[in-house]
């Protein structure tokens, strides 16, 4: 429900991942962000194509970049080719860390053979800083009034895996 950023690609070559370490490991640092390496012989990732599920299991490799707290991680997990999909939810950090996270990116696409980024709060296409504000006013309205409605329920619920959920009732 939250504003999110899906984003999916595939690297150009193990030189484009061994960069994309590095590229991200340099901006995190100049920031201030922290990271940490991922690395698994085998890992479950979970993934959709048209609608229907197609998960991958098997061996994993990437970097993960904490931004804020109130922020999903950015994931740069890939499989054995190279292949990442995934999603940050910025809902709950606000524009100008939604702002950052297509900031870095769109400082990786070059090293993608093809990369799609579908942002809910429709920067990545626009640039524009007044259509992102009007897209997480509205989520957070629509939140207000779920927990209105349902005052039992709680909103900004962080899971064990790092990632936010808007509303739990």
């Amino acid at each position: 429900m939250g504003v999110t950023i899906h984003f999916q690609g595939q690297l150009i070559s193990e030189q484009a991942f061994r960069e994309l370490v590095e590229l991200v490991s340099s901006i995190s640092k100049a920031e201030g962000w922290r990271t940490e390496l991922i690395a698994a012989a085998e890992k479950k990732l979970l993934r959709v194509r048209d609608e229907k599920d197609w998960d991958y299991t098997g061996p994993v490799k990437g970097i993960a970049v904490y931004l804020h707290s109130d922020c999903d991680p950015v994931l740069f997990e890939f499989d054995k080719d190279l292949y990442v999909q995934e999603y940050t939810k910025t809902q709950f950090a606000g524009a100008d860390y939604h702002i950052k996270v297509v900031n870095l990116l769109k400082a990786t696409q070059r090293l993608f053979r093809e990369f799609r980024v579908e942002d809910e709060g429709q920067f990545w296409d626009t640039g524009d800083r007044t259509i992102l504000q009007n897209h997480l006013d509205t989520i957070q309205r629509v939140l207000e009034d779920m927990v209105r409605k349902n005052p039992n329920a709680r909103v900004k619920v962080k899971e064990s895996y790092g990632k936010i959920s808007d509303f739990v009732a």
